[in-house]
């Protein structure tokens, strides 16, 4: 069942179109990796998936009853976040906001479901921490158990692994995967052909042309090809 319906949308800032005409569907359970060159425009369409940024024409459909106080969201981190001197638990617990709404603690419920994602992603032995000291791999783990707090449906990520050593990329991989496969959707920004190809189910390819299709779809495109041939190159 379509989650998300995207016809015909242009989006950019300041009323200049970054990106025009796409199309595409994801569906419950999808894996929808977002591929392309820097400023083609992936991070600004992500922010109008999430609402942040208006569309300058076209139309974002959801289906299936989802809000977007179900959708979680993990950005790209500023040196500013980085240096953040709150616990793991508080930022945690502060993916739960969505859900508390306008009362000013939190209940027992949204406690126990921070620590149960604090759980899964194996940053519980942090909570009492300073996100500040923490390592990158482990913050991006608080900030990930922060957007599963959030996401009841589905889980927008933009560049997750930027700035980690290949072998802490790989645990993040890992760790998104295991979501998607226990049902959560994934919508993931990425420069990463092959972990694209190796865990996505489908892939929106933003460039000069734009391609919309699954994986076994995108090894035959002009895209797929492309880049196979470059990482023969490279290998």
């Amino acid at each position: 069942m379509a989650l998300i319906t995207v016809e015909n949308l242009s989006v950019g800032y300041d009323g200049k179109p970054v990106v025009e005409g796409l199309s595409f569907t994801v569906n419950e359970g999808d894996y929808l990796c977002i591929l392309g060159e820097n400023g083609s425009g992936k991070s600004t369409l992500m922010k109008t998936l999430l609402g942040l940024n208006k569309p300058l024409s076209g139309k974002v459909e959801t289906g299936n009853e989802l809000r977007h106080t179900e959708i979680g969201y993990l950005p790209q981190q500023t040196d500013v976040q980085r240096d953040f001197p709150a616990s793991v638990k508080e930022i945690v617990l502060s993916g739960c906001i969505a859900r508390s709404g306008l009362h000013p603690f939190y209940s027992k419920e949204e406690k126990s479901l921070a620590e149960e994602n604090m759980e899964k992603m194996g940053i519980t032995h942090l909570a009492k921490r300073s996100y500040r000291d923490l390592s990158g791999g482990q913050q991006q783990r608080v900030l990930l158990a922060r957007a599963l707090c959030a996401a009841r449906k589905v889980l927008l990520l933009d560049e997750p692994v930027t700035g980690l050593d290949p072998k802490v990329s790989q645990e993040m991989y890992e760790l998104i995967a295991s979501l998607n496969k226990e049902g959560l959707t994934i919508i993931m920004i990425s420069h990463d052909i092959d972990a694209a190809l190796t865990y996505a189910s489908h892939i929106l390819h933003i460039g000069e042309r734009t391609f919309f299709g699954s994986i076994k779809e995108y090894r035959k495109s002009r895209y797929g090809r492309y880049y196979a041939e470059e990482r023969k190159e490279e290998a």
